[in-house]
């Protein structure tokens, strides 16, 4: 008999969990991977296409093409490209005959455009970085902390249940006093659950995050709108005439009122363009996919936890409007699920317990380690009034 205890105690030595104080959870994830992944593609992209924009305009030879008259020396027509290129302006006229003059600007802008809306597509990550990260960082710890501390004390409860099995002689008065404490619930520790109940009751983090996918709608919609209006208008046009006439050369008659200028980088004009309003017109639905998993809960991972005394969310119903701060936590929760080591320990457990309840109540992991360790986790029917009735 010594034997089978010796072994349950190493069972239950090796379940529980390692002690983790000190610098812990060094890699805390405070950003969804969905998140990390909107966040990357809405500023790296603008700045891919910044530092190409860049290296066209920094790159040997002018931006424009004018076709100078014949009769203009080399210098001439070097000041021409200069010129029509500082101003960029078409001039033109209308059917009827009206001149019109239209700016060509976004091609000049185009690369500081582009860290312009790396910049602002920063900002909501920001905003949650400053507000909502400190506290989510403080939740995360205390709650992986605490649920792996449930788990350690679940055990810890076990291996006490089993030193004090060996050391009573009486079993049935074991059994009475171990009715008792599951009557007077001394095997719960309401803490966390009722932390957790608090988290239900605040909308800090919730706002927050919702204010962070609401900008990049907002931020991604105003790009597109930009797109569409100012690139949109002059995406196909190759050629513009430029005019020259002005200042000392206003009253040169061998100089002609319009020269055509053609731009030798609309190709790269119209991809950047294309690129990003496609780029941005995806992220919407992967940004609102984000913003519907706020409104319905992780039970899954609030089932795998339901093994712990007292966290019984699920079991009780206490799970109403999933718009709130828990969600948000049960889904970092889920983000980090490789720092709760006690998890996966749980995860199997819970497997194994769908296969005994058809002989054991079991209800929690204390049940069923009890199991485990040589023990039944209710009292046995031969030590029963009834079996002592029947048995006199």
């Amino acid at each position: 008999m010594s034997l089978a205890h010796t072994a349950a105690e190493y069972m239950l030595s090796d379940a529980l969990l390692p002690d983790r104080r000190g610098p812990h959870l060094k890699g805390l994830r405070l950003e969804l991977p969905i998140d990390r992944i909107i966040k990357f593609v809405t500023v790296g992209f603008p700045l891919l296409l910044m530092s190409l924009a860049f290296a066209q305009e920094f790159s040997p030879g002018s931006r424009i093409s004018c076709f100078s008259p014949s009769n203009f020396t080399i210098r001439q027509a070097g000041y021409v490209d200069s010129s029509c290129w500082d101003s960029l302006v078409h001039h033109e006229w209308d059917v009827a005959g009206n001149y019109k003059t239209k700016s060509l600007w976004t091609h000049k802008v185009l690369p500081y455009s582009l860290l312009a809306l790396a910049v602002l597509m920063y900002l909501p990550t920001l905003l949650w970085n400053y507000v909502a990260a400190p506290s989510l960082s403080s939740d995360l710890l205390f709650i992986i902390s605490e649920l792996d501390k449930s788990y350690n004390r679940s055990i810890r409860l076990v291996q006490h249940m089993l030193k004090i099995r060996q050391k009573s002689s009486d079993p049935d008065v074991f059994w009475d006093e171990l009715e008792k404490a599951r009557k007077e619930r001394y095997f719960e520790f309401p803490l966390l659950e009722r932390y957790l109940a608090c988290k239900q009751r605040s909308h800090v983090l919730v706002a927050t995050y919702l204010l962070r996918n609401s900008l990049l709608l907002l931020f991604i919609s105003t790009t597109c709108l930009y797109l569409g209006y100012f690139h949109l208008n002059i995406f196909f046009q190759e050629e513009f005439s430029c005019s020259i006439k002005m200042g000392l050369l206003r009253d040169e008659i061998h100089v002609p009122d319009l020269i055509t200028c053609r731009l030798t980088s609309l190709s790269i004009f119209q991809m950047i363009s294309f690129s990003s309003a496609a780029v941005y017109l995806i992220l919407v639905p992967v940004i609102m996919y984000n913003l519907t998993r706020l409104c319905q809960w992780d039970k899954r991972l609030l089932s795998v936890y339901e093994m712990l005394p007292a966290f019984d969310l699920l079991s009780r119903k206490m799970l109403g409007c999933p718009i709130n701060d828990l969600n948000v936590i049960l889904l970092f929760l889920r983000a980090n699920i490789s720092e709760l080591i006690s998890f996966s320990w749980l995860s199997v457990l819970c497997i194994l317990k769908d296969t005994t309840t058809q002989k054991h109540h079991i209800d929690t992991v204390v049940d069923f380690m009890t199991l485990l360790a040589g023990l039944e986790p209710s009292k046995p029917k031969h030590l029963t009034p009834k079996a002592y009735d029947d048995h006199p």
